[in-house]
């Protein structure tokens, strides 16, 4: 007799089967090669989505989280081929389908979002405009005009821009960062498709606004039960937002597993290492970054690609790649000999604390800012700011993106112009404009901008990148030039080899060295970092912060910090300044410890943190 049979008999409501999670996504061997060639970019990556799950894939840059995001729509990038491998969307292949078709499927069925919006949308187009055209694209979205306008609305309010009147109507330059992310949100799910992937979709964005996006991403997901894919570098975000977790390294996934206990205990020493470069909201450790370089493509070795960085290596890790290994059951896998060895480690809690010194109640203060007002036109940007900075003391300006965090470093070292009020510096009034101080003025406040992507000169050697300041402050000999040159290169943890390359040969954290050794080259006093770790890499990110704790101290230097990213500012910095609309809410040493304002509260509340996990 049949369970519902024998409750229908004891005169028991039958209850329906149980049945298991529905398999959306089935990725088997996925293979991606440099096109017209053998040499893998991805290789042998297999994981499952069900519907409803968000699978987050985490890994450096180039690891191949990307690679793997776009091949699952059955595109490659330019130089790239799908050699292997399959992807099954409900059971119906992608691989191998022709254009048309996957035209079809990309948009209605899959969806994607862009790290960055305002790359991804026209900028000659209107949002309205934009959004019309996901529904001309795929009319079975839309019945008809009515129907369509009926939908947009659905849309806006889903993503929390129906308060913004006019952003139907507005360009996409005309809105915030966060603005534009929620139209790529709204333009992803227009056509409810039945899996998402979102790339890096909160890169850049403050904490606050980063909160509003993810509670949007995970808000229409659960309204449309869809799967995703969350390809990220930031695991703390990953932790709050994914339920299975894919680490990847050098284009393999090396593990694989629920979130939780990934983050908890990693199987893989790589895991680890990311992990261990995180920093913490709640308390201020040193953060430890990963020496070396994953193995590029076509010069990978023969065993563990992560050998070579790996404190846990043994001779028979380099014999050959090693299989899968379960950890704690079959529903989670490391790719490392010793991954049951590594999960049993002590918590990762034990890093070493970073204690910062109390301020000291007497001396002239190196930086002094008195009631400065700045402005763009005929709009205020900063009003009545008023702080001090300690001599060798690092100073972190925090708050949403609009505060005036940026507007503020730039009025400081005189790119900004359009202020009033008061700005000293060693109890000297500064000029507005940089034009106007004292070459020895200048080289003490020395800027270090958030992209070296655009900051660097890509026709100019490192060498000569370096020096420029040096030629443009000072008449140093040529001789000596290139001696501080190269000290600085060392300060910044750099070798003598760096001097004849190219910014396009170096990877996104050795940009930001290069930097960093351009603002020291002049021997600065101040220097002022805007954001200058908000586009790298976990592990790259604590080498920098690292770098500069180390710069500061040797160097007795005095640092500005600007950024958004508040966990970071535990680990740096000595005190915190927080901005709102231009204004100061709190400022001093005990900002984060003791806040007494309602929005350095939310602020800290929305900061990502794996200790949650």
């Amino acid at each position: 007799m049949s369970d519902t049979e024998q409750a229908t008999k004891n005169g028991e409501q039958p209850q329906p089967p149980a049945l298991g999670p529905h398999k959306l996504l089935t990725v088997d061997g996925l293979r991606v090669v440099v096109a017209g060639s053998k040499t893998d970019v991805v290789d042998d990556v297999s994981f499952t989505v069900t519907a409803g799950e968000v699978l987050g894939l985490v890994g450096e840059s180039g690891s191949g989280k990307t690679t793997v995001a776009l091949a699952l729509m059955g595109y490659a990038r330019r130089g790239l081929a799908i050699d292997g491998g399959s992807v099954k969307l409900e059971g119906d292949e992608v691989i191998g389908r022709s254009r048309g078709e996957l035209r079809s499927v990309r948009g209605a069925s899959i969806a994607y979002v862009a790290q960055d919006p305002t790359s991804a949308l026209n900028p000659a187009l209107k949002v309205g405009t934009q959004l019309r055209e996901i529904f001309a694209a795929h009319p079975r979205c839309g019945q008809d005009k009515s129907d369509v306008n009926e939908r947009i609305g659905e849309l806006l309010a889903e993503v929390r821009l129906d308060g913004v009147g006019s952003a139907l109507e507005s360009y996409p330059h005309q809105l915030s960062g966060g603005q534009q992310q929620r139209v790529m949100l709204a333009m992803a799910f227009a056509c409810q498709p039945k899996l998402i992937l979102l790339d890096e979709p909160t890169t850049g964005l403050d904490v606050t606004t980063q909160r509003h996006v993810l509670d949007a991403i995970r808000g229409l997901c659960r309204i449309y039960h869809v799967g995703a894919v969350y390809v990220s570098h930031d695991l703390a975000v990953v932790a709050d937002m994914a339920n299975t977790v894919g680490v990847m390294y050098a284009g393999r996934l090396v593990e694989l597993g629920p979130a939780a206990r990934v983050f908890r205990a990693p199987g893989h020493p790589y895991t680890r290492g990311l992990l261990r470069a995180i920093p913490d909201p709640t308390r201020a450790h040193v953060l430890e970054g990963m020496e070396g370089q994953p193995p590029r493509p076509g010069s990978r070795p023969r065993g563990c690609f992560f050998a070579a960085r790996c404190e846990f290596s043994r001779e028979r890790c380099t014999v050959g790649f090693p299989p899968r290994y379960e950890i704690e059951g079959a529903d989670r896998w490391a790719r490392c000999l010793r991954a049951d060895e590594v999960s049993r480690l002590p918590p990762l809690g034990e890093l070493p604390l970073r204690h910062h010194a109390p301020p000291s109640e007497s001396g002239q203060p190196l930086l002094k800012i008195e009631s400065l007002d700045a402005t763009y036109g005929d709009k205020e940007v900063l009003h009545q700011v008023s702080l001090t900075v300690a001599p060798r003391r690092c100073i972190a300006v925090v708050g949403e993106s609009g505060a005036g965090k940026t507007t503020l470093a730039r009025c400081i070292v005189g790119l900004h112009t359009s202020w009033a009020g008061k700005i000293e510096f060693d109890g000297i009034a500064l000029a507005r404009d940089r034009r106007h101080r004292d070459r020895n003025v200048m080289s003490s406040l020395q800027y270090v901008f958030q992209s070296p992507y655009t900051s660097l000169n890509p026709r100019k050697t490192v060498g000569r990148l370096i020096e420029q300041p040096l030629q443009q402050l000072f008449k140093v000999p040529a001789a000596e030039r290139r001696d501080r040159v190269v000290a600085a290169l060392r300060d910044a943890a750099l070798s003598e080899d760096y001097l004849t390359r190219y910014p396009d040969q170096l990877s996104g954290g050795e940009r930001q060295r290069v930097a960093i050794a351009r603002a020291l080259v002049v021997e600065p006093k101040v220097l002022v970092c805007d954001e200058v770790t908000s586009a790298l890499d976990v592990s790259v990110q604590a080498a920098i912060v690292e770098l500069l704790h180390r710069l500061k101290l040797e160097r007795r230097l005095t640092l500005v910090l600007i950024t958004h990213n508040l966990a970071l500012v535990r680990s740096l910095a000595d005190d915190v300044v927080i901005l709102r609309v231009g204004s100061v809410v709190e400022h001093g040493h005990e900002v984060l410890d003791h806040p007494s304002s309602e929005y350095a509260l939310q602020l800290l509340a929305d900061v990502p943190s794996l200790s949650l996990v």
